[in-house]
């Protein structure tokens, strides 16, 4: 039985060749942290979480030799780029001018509907969506001094900025309902779904380190994907942002929404445990990152439990005294020296990725 309820039904986008709506699946998205005028550190980064999964990535642009740089930064990566604009409306429209494949804006803070006119002029002219973010913490100051910073004012900021932009015939839009709490989060998102069809971009921003941002976002991106809200996602946290793409899928696995390459499942070990069963397990979770095979990988601490607890993995390791053993669906194949556990593991995993490739294409 699903944990996932019906998937809410929206109108489809695209941002760039990524589509986004109820048809298309959750996509996974994350914010480089570099200064994005130096193209070179800009553009390793993407690259990086390019090979981690990434599928959309949003840039900081603050000043226009940001935006100018786009141009250069797009040619050389292959998933779509969206700059992310506050205040000045020039830097959405040099932006778009320069290839970004969405703008990211809050209407309320660009300025006048002039300002307003000419971003949604030119996205139109480029064909690119805009999205709304609202934060619980930027909110207009009107809808914050009537409703303070709860859900219901961001559900007011972001119904009325989706207006202003559907006034000037403008649908290509999706909206983000963000604050630093799981609670606020989960509500305005709540409240937004039946009064719009507009894509949810969904994340709880501001989350923390590594485990406090793990935590909450699992926790508030999970919920709501459970309940069908959500059709793209960041997972922001105070790292290098690999680890955001890394802990996303991790969330759309758990939910069985979608899976990207080998699954890893490892004991917390024990006193029986005689291997340095955390080093073997971070090598092989950052190797497995680089292979796309579909496959569940386990690392046990002992043979007493390994093959055993571990039989639905297709391949796993466990460990001795200095040795260790590989073992296929619970049956051990042989044994091997505590130095070559992880080596040996990988190869067997790629062979089995040409075995399946093969076979696969014999069938076609």
């Amino acid at each position: 039985m699903s944990l996932v309820q019906q998937r809410r039904q929206t109108r489809q986008i695209s941002v760039g060749k990524v589509n986004i709506g109820s048809d298309a699946p959750v996509s996974v998205q994350s914010m480089t942290n570099t200064q994005t005028q130096d193209v070179e550190a800009t553009v390793s980064q993407i690259l990086a979480l390019e090979k981690a999964g990434c599928e959309i990535i949003r840039v900081a642009v603050p000043d226009m030799e940001a935006a100018l740089a786009i141009e250069k930064i797009k040619q050389r990566i292959s998933i779509p780029i969206i700059a992310d604009i506050h205040f000045d409306f020039r830097l959405a429209l040099a932006s778009a001018r320069a290839g970004a494949d969405a703008l990211r804006i809050n209407p309320g803070n660009i300025g006048d509907a002039k300002k307003i006119q000419a971003v949604v002029d030119c996205a139109k002219d480029h064909d690119i969506p805009i999205r709304i973010g609202v934060n619980a913490g930027s909110l207009e100051k009107e809808i914050e001094q009537r409703l303070g910073t709860t859900p219901e004012a961001m559900v007011e900021s972001a119904l009325r900025n989706i207006k202003i932009l559907e006034d000037l015939n403008f649908y290509n839009i999706k909206v983000s309902l963000k604050a630093s709490d799981v609670s606020r989060t989960i509500k305005a998102y709540q409240l937004l779904a039946p009064k719009t069809d507009v894509p949810f971009h969904v994340g709880v921003t501001e989350a923390g380190g590594l485990f406090a941002g793990i935590t909450k976002s699992a926790i508030g991106i999970g919920m709501l994907l459970a309940q069908g809200l959500g059709d793209t996602l960041r997972v922001s946290l105070t790292r290098d942002p690999v680890e955001e793409v890394r802990t996303g899928f991790e969330i759309l696995r758990a939910l069985d929404l979608r899976s990207r390459g080998p699954e890893l499942i490892s004991c917390p070990t024990c006193g029986r445990c005689k291997i340095d069963l955390f080093k073997i397990a971070e090598q092989t979770e950052k190797a497995l990152l680089e292979r796309s095979s579909k496959i569940k990988v386990a690392i046990m601490g002992c043979v007493v439990n390994g093959p055993g607890e571990a039989k639905e993995a297709d391949i796993g390791i466990a460990g001795g005294d200095g040795m260790g053993i590989l073992f296929k669906k619970g049956k051990v194949i042989r044994k091997i020296d505590q130095d070559e556990l992880v080596d040996q593991l990988l190869s067997e995993i790629d062979n089995m990725t040409i075995t399946s490739e093969e076979h696969n294409g014999k069938k076609e």
